[in-house]
């Protein structure tokens, strides 16, 4: 019987200040929402940063007078570094063959360039790829080299702007659940002072205060919920016709968005949603209505 009025007064209160209760779940869903892009946000840029790492290769270009013995003993030294996952020596010809697969749109840029213009190289991959600073200081001396250039210099700079992207992201889906919050509370205020007759007169029948309390913090729960699932929906709706839509020629680029890491940011979403509605209401009440 009282579980049956708790929730009946639940439902009355979210259609008794239904303009509020519809700002307070809207409010709440852009917060779950950019949340659950945040999050996975930050997911997709670390799953980026495993894949691009792991095809990341230093490029050690030789002078054009680098002799034998000097070329030997580069590619022995490089052979026996314990950084040095594998080593790949990159001849005139098969310089300019990849040098003509680069730029095979530009035939004429491809004709006046000579197989012995290009300069030989080592190819290698590190056992850790951020141990290239490492790999630079050590060998940048060493005799017959010309230049060594990594191709995490330049991820570095895309990872910077895209965790730049992900703090604006999250910042502003914390912006947002203060906005919600406040509205949450704003909401249990105005819910707890058109119920205060009956307030007093529970009070005065000797009702405890969690049973006042109970269908106010449902009411926020509820909210809380809503916003959480129409925050689940915008994150599919983003998948279906932003990821695997318009933006799906840059797969190559982007890392896949699986449809279950949509779904686990829900468990989070309702968490933090149904939760931090929760500990407000409460709060609110306990501390301001003095319920």
């Amino acid at each position: 019987m009282r579980m049956k009025y708790v929730l009946s007064e639940v439902l009355v209160g979210l259609w008794r200040n239904v303009t509020m209760t519809v700002a307070m779940i809207i409010t709440m869903a852009v917060s779950l929402t950019m949340l659950g892009a945040s999050g996975l946000m930050y997911q997709q840029v670390g799953d980026m940063k495993d894949l691009y790492y792991k095809n990341i290769q230093v490029s050690i270009f030789l002078k054009t007078d680098v002799s034998a013995q000097q070329r030997d003993d580069l590619d022995a030294k490089l052979k026996s570094d314990p950084l040095v996952k594998e080593v790949l020596y990159v001849n005139k010809d098969e310089a300019y063959k990849r040098f003509q697969e680069m730029y095979q749109d530009a035939p004429d840029l491809v004709n006046a360039v000579k197989a012995d213009q290009l300069p030989e190289s080592f190819r290698i991959k590190l056992v850790n790829p951020e141990q290239y600073k490492d790999i630079y200081d050590q060998y940048k001396d060493t005799e017959g080299v010309d230049e060594i250039v990594d191709q995490s210099r330049l991820l570095d700079k895309i990872f910077d702007i895209l965790t730049a992207i992900q703090n604006i992201a999250l910042a502003a889906a914390i912006v947002m659940a203060v906005a919600a919050l406040l509205l949450v509370a704003n909401t249990i205020q105005v819910a707890a002072y058109s119920k205060r007759r009956e307030v007093a007169v529970m009070k005065l029948v000797g009702a405890s205060n969690w049973f006042i309390q109970a269908p106010f913090v449902l009411e926020a729960v509820v909210a809380g919920l809503i916003g959480s699932l129409l925050g689940l929906i915008a994150l599919i709706g983003a998948k279906y016709f932003l990821f695997d839509g318009s933006l799906q020629a840059l797969r190559g680029l982007l890392s896949p968005i699986q449809w279950s890491d949509i779904f686990l940011m829900f468990p989070l979403m309702a968490g933090v949603g149904g939760l931090v509605s929760a500990v407000t209401a409460w709060v609110t009440l306990r501390f301001y209505l003095r319920v």
